[in-house]
């Protein structure tokens, strides 16, 4: 059987509230929206990495060093809705979201949730999870997810789960949830004709919307590597200090 051919997207906008122009925010000399696409290129199961906006500064930037741009619609809910767009107009068998804000993704993160997803028929799209370090168990802004046995996701939240109950001595290992999907294209398709569901507007998780609607969602588990997403301007001094600290680990090697 011939391997699925797959295409990443970055979905990239200017406005945020959190964080206006936050694609072009530096980071140690570099816009972030480069330095995703860059890891994302390390992939070996993608054949192209394209930036998805609707902005003319962000697709000026990506061109100059030397990205694949598609021009959006500009009024999308979401950056799903902005690679479905895209998406209509290519053929590959599986579309990779990867998070414009994730700017220390790796390709082999990338391969991991491909591989899911060519590995399980059962799954309509896959995504990634790393072992939670103690700072993400309370915080809001990371995403943790529970799993069954076979690894298909029973839950995402932003509080912290699972949950200790009383006295018990089961181990309460936690998962943090990378924002980065591979998605089966006709299922994607599927996904943003779906009206917001309860649990995704409470938790205010998009893919809750799929849970909700009986997907089965693989999840990857990855070792030796964590991301460090940027949600808020003081979120580039994380990443920088732990380029900083990944760069002195390479040469204390």
């Amino acid at each position: 059987m011939a391997s699925m051919t797959a295409v990443g997207i970055v979905p990239a906008r200017w406005r945020s509230s959190r964080f206006p122009g936050k694609p072009l925010a530096g980071i140690a000399g570099r816009p972030m929206i480069q330095r995703v696409v860059e890891g994302a290129r390390r992939a070996k199961s993608l054949r192209d990495v394209i930036v998805a906006t609707d902005d003319a500064r962000i697709a000026d930037a990506c061109r100059e060093f030397g990205a694949s741009v598609a021009m959006t619609a500009e009024k999308h809910p979401t950056g799903t809705d902005r690679i479905a767009e895209v998406a209509r107009h290519l053929d590959d068998d599986v579309i990779v979201n990867i998070q414009g804000d994730e700017p220390l993704i790796e390709g082999f993160v990338i391969d991991a949730a491909v591989a899911a997803l060519e590995e399980s028929h059962e799954a309509d799209l896959s995504t990634v999870a790393h072992r939670a370090p103690a700072s993400a168990r309370e915080d809001p802004h990371r995403v943790k997810v529970v799993m069954d046995c076979r690894g298909f996701a029973l839950y995402f939240s932003r509080a912290p789960i699972p949950a200790r109950a009383g006295a018990s001595d089961a181990p309460a290992e936690c998962w943090q949830h990378v924002g980065l999907y591979a998605y089966r294209r006709a299922f994607l398709q599927r996904f943003v004709a779906l009206s917001p569901t309860p649990l995704e507007k409470l938790e205010a998780l998009e893919q809750l919307r799929a849970l909700e609607n009986g997907a089965r969602i693989r999840v990857a588990r990855v070792e030796g590597w964590h991301g460090v997403p940027v949600d808020v301007p003081e979120d580039v001094a994380r990443v920088e200090t732990e380029l900083l600290r990944r760069a002195a680990a390479v040469r204390g090697a």
